[in-house]
């Protein structure tokens, strides 16, 4: 049977090899999959593994040179929207995910955005605002709920490095869910050709 549900992308922005990402994205994709509302994607850009950019022409023209543009540009276009699985660099985001997004133009837009950041005190909140500035000037509509996890160290298991939050955050990952899909079917006749 055809799975007609909406396409989420959870994008696993941190790409540093003793990362804790991994782990956030994988407790946040089990609950998008719970959610139920999309067919979910997994995109880690440690694997997706793209160069700094390095394309002649603005994105906005679509005129890719290099196969890796190519591959990540079919892989952006067939969301219905993104969540971003980041931590909190220097209070900003990764250079990885800024990279990712400054890529491609077309293939963001209309589409909804949730964020999950984590780190210390802050919680990652103030990487995220600089990543709703990014995402606003790419056509997409930043979510107001978002999750946001400070001290995310402590909820990460010793022995099996596996993350397992408060509560308080499933239940604020299943709110920001609730309205992605929401904002993804309003912003559906949109994303069609003209």
């Amino acid at each position: 049977m055809a799975d007609n549900r909406l396409v989420l992308q959870v994008i696993v922005a941190s790409t540093r090899p003793a990362r804790k990402g991994r782990a956030v994205a994988d407790w946040f994709i089990a609950r998008a999959q719970a959610h139920g509302a999309f067919a979910v994607e997994d995109v880690d850009l440690a694997r997706v593994n793209l160069p700094f950019y390095d394309e002649t022409a603005h994105p906005r023209f679509r005129q890719y040179e290099h196969e890796h543009t190519r591959a990540w540009s079919a892989v952006v276009d067939r969301a219905d929207a993104y969540v971003v699985v980041m931590p909190e660099y220097d209070h900003g985001p990764p250079a990885a995910l800024t990279n990712a997004l400054q890529f491609l133009f077309h293939e963001w837009g209309y589409k909804p955005l949730g964020i999950v950041s984590y780190g210390g005190v802050s919680g990652g909140t103030r990487a995220a605002q600089v990543v709703k500035q990014t995402a606003v000037a790419l056509r997409m509509m930043p979510m107001f709920e978002t999750v946001s996890i400070p001290f995310f160290a402590q909820h990460v298991a010793k022995d099996t490095g596996a993350f397992d939050p408060p509560t308080v955050h499933a239940d604020a990952a299943a709110t920001m869910l609730t309205e992605l899909h929401r904002w993804a079917v309003a912003l559906r006749p949109m994303r069609r050709p003209d």
